[in-house]
């Protein structure tokens, strides 16, 4: 005989559970105290909020692929989860939430922290219950794993009181695979199959938009089968991005009003528009009267109560998403569409030219969002676990991010809870440690569950922070500019200094801005990073505005190598008098040959290094320029009015030169 909270412990290992997120508390003691039994084969990651536990989960639950667990208290642990609960159930994502609660017999009595965890969540959760005697765990257990996993996923509750943690059962576990009136995944119907593939074989004009649903059926293959097959463009849904390839021939970006123009124009003239696994949120149709009316509409989902729900379709097929695109492909003839596809060219181009161009590469002026974007995207050449708050640092991520593999965006879609973020990522890289994460975060998303710094500094968790800290209430701001009439109520933020932060949590922090001329402003200095195109041997020349001849030279190392970045950093130069160059064999020209790339600067970890070695300059020599290599040179001047802006440069230090590879996960 073992006590309940044992035979959770156990429940959970027969489940191939490794890892939970909890917060422990008074009605869940006998279960963290059993829990010492069980370190050796379960991973605790103790969050600072239970918000953070949950949020976490998802984050571990939507890269592996399997169903996250949370541990919580009863009364205030179990409400602080709620969001989360909700959040997975609107994303579709598997989540098996424990909770603890009084003991059976002081239900109802408003004892101390005591809450209706059933009540508040049965309307957004899958399934729920309350677990009130010790025979029940393994039961339990089993049923909310399978519910949880199988289906349209999504988060299950147990309620957990205290009398049945510390009774006694003869545990026996038995997986569940079968509840009697549930059907996860139902046959497709032979007519809605004949029905689409007539509809399939005589399109012209056919449109692909798929979301989360080809990722969670594991469709990612047959999809790209039945695209080819057909010569169908795609476009993806905000949770759909990175089921596809960002470079796959066929696929057209993102649809809906933060999307791209391609598939949102194309879906107004498409005849026939297949929908999978997608539910036709309002972010992605608009106004439901006026959305591809012309088009004959397939809806495949697993979820028989979304199709047909928000837009008519001519042909519902209810089941697995890869299942279904399996036996579309056989059974469908093998199509071309040159121009069709190709009228997808000319709104691309129109997008690069008119919006996509002037974000990510802007050529001046302060450092833009989506220039960020692409630079991390260019570093992890599109391989990391990209995941985002709400807001605009999400929309953004979201334009710009490039994938090369699936399960690599992680988004709170339909809820859109602000401070998802940061206890997200955490989870996707316990779940996946061996991939690079890197979050996208606001400064209002990120003060709402900051505290979950302490969460990675106590797990070593490796993740990336990219805080897009505008001191505003971005997308909130935005509405209001634009429908508001520019009246910005309580969006503005007076933020704190995120490098204390940081330095308080053992996080290593760099504060950074493109400048005008495009290097990369750190700390008071400037960083200057060059992408390696081509095998050569260089020299890195700064020269003053309007000047012809340089007064520093720095030459690259000779085993310089393609694909390496070259930086280095100088302090307190004054950078508004400073321009750059580079030069080969013969005269330098500026901005010829190899060029400042600012994308391969966001993610470039420290690459510097200091010799110790020291040379005391003068006043540099036109004909007689500065040549060091592997050296600090500092150089104390105190020129008035030698530059064209009439500043004075002060202590010039330019750390020595470092080659790295962006190959490997920066650190």
């Amino acid at each position: 005989m073992i006590t309940g909270s044992e035979a959770l412990w156990r429940a959970l290992v027969a489940e191939g559970v490794d890892t939970v997120f909890g917060y422990p508390g008074g009605q869940i003691m006998p279960v963290y105290d059993s829990l010492c039994d069980f370190v050796d084969r379960i991973r605790h990651v103790l969050v600072r909020h239970e918000q953070g536990a949950i949020h976490a989960a998802q984050g571990y639950a939507r890269v592996k692929g399997t169903p996250g667990v949370v541990i919580v208290t009863s009364g205030p642990g179990a409400t602080n989860v709620i969001t989360g609960v909700a959040d997975a159930m609107t994303d579709s994502t598997p989540v098996v939430v424990i909770t603890g609660q009084v003991a059976t017999a002081a239900l109802g009595t408003d004892a101390f922290q005591e809450a209706d965890v059933i009540g508040l969540t049965a309307p957004i959760s899958k399934w729920n219950w309350q677990i009130r005697s010790a025979d029940e765990v393994a039961w339990a257990v089993a049923r909310a794993f399978y519910i949880a996993g199988t289906g349209r996923p999504g988060p299950v509750v147990l309620d957990f009181t205290r009398d049945a943690q510390v009774g006694m059962t003869d545990f026996h576990f038995e997986p569940c695979r079968f509840i009697r009136s549930y059907i996860p995944e139902p046959t497709p119907s032979e007519l809605s199959i004949k029905q689409a593939v007539a509809l399939l074989d005589a399109a012209e004009r056919p449109l692909v938009v798929f979301g989360q649903g080809i990722t969670l059926s594991h469709a990612e293959d047959r999809l790209r089968a039945f695209l080819e097959k057909g010569d169908i463009p795609a476009g993806s849904t905000l949770l759909g991005l990175s089921a596809l390839p960002s470079d796959f021939p066929l696929y057209q970006g993102m649809i809906g009003m933060h999307g791209n123009v391609a598939p949102n124009v194309k879906t107004g003239e498409c005849d026939v528009l297949v929908a999978i696994g997608m539910r036709f949120d309002d972010r992605v149709t608009g106004t439901v009267s006026t959305y591809a009316r012309q088009a004959k509409v397939i809806h495949i989902d697993i979820d028989k109560s979304e199709i047909g729900k928000i837009i008519p379709v001519a042909v519902g097929i209810r089941g697995d998403a890869g299942k279904v695109l399996a036996i579309l492909t056989e059974r469908m003839q093998a199509r071309k569409h040159p121009e069709w596809v190709a009228g997808f060219a000319s709104c691309r181009a129109v997008e690069e030219e008119k919006v996509i161009g002037p974000e990510i590469r802007p050529g001046s002026g302060l450092l833009r969002m989506g220039e960020v974007v692409d630079g991390v995207s260019r570093v992890t050449e599109g391989k990391a676990v990209i995941v985002t708050d709400v807001g605009q640092n999400q929309m953004m991520a979201a334009r710009y991010s490039r994938f090369a593999a699936g399960r690599s965006f992680l988004s709170s879609g339909g809820l859109g809870t602000m401070g998802f973020g940061l206890p997200a990522a955490i989870g996707a890289k316990i779940a996946a440690p061996e991939r690079p994460v890197c979050l996208f975060v606001g400064d209002g998303g990120i003060q709402m569950t900051l505290q979950e710094f302490g969460t990675i500094l106590q797990e070593q968790v490796g993740v990336k922070i990219v805080l897009l800290n505008n001191n505003w209430l971005g997308n909130v701001r935005q509405w209001q500019e634009l429908f508001y009439g520019q009246r910005y109520s309580q969006t503005r933020m007076l933020n704190p200094d995120y490098s204390l932060i940081a330095a308080a949590y053992g996080i290593r922090y760099r504060a950074g801005r493109i400048l005008p001329f495009g290097a990369f402003l750190v700390d008071g200095g400037v960083q200057f990073s060059v992408y390696s195109k081509e095998a050569t041997a260089c020299t890195l020349v700064l020269f003053y505005h309007g000047q012809r001849e340089p007064f520093v030279e720095i030459p690259f190392l000779p085993e310089f190598r393609i694909g390496d970045v070259f930086s280095m950093i100088v302090f307190d130069l004054n950078i508004e008098a400073i321009e750059y160059g580079y030069r080969f064999d013969g005269p330098w020209k500026p901005d010829e040959g190899l060029r400042f790339d600012r994308n391969r600067i966001v993610l470039d970890p420290y690459a510097h290094s200091v010799s110790g070695l020291s040379v005391w300059g003068r006043k540099p020599d036109p004909d007689k320029p500065f040549r060091h290599r592997g050296q600090i040179i500092r150089d104390d001047f105190d020129w008035e009015g030698d530059t064209p802006l009439n500043r004075p440069v002060n202590q010039m230090i330019i750390y020595e030169m470092h080659v790295r590879s962006f190959t490997a996960d920066p650190s």
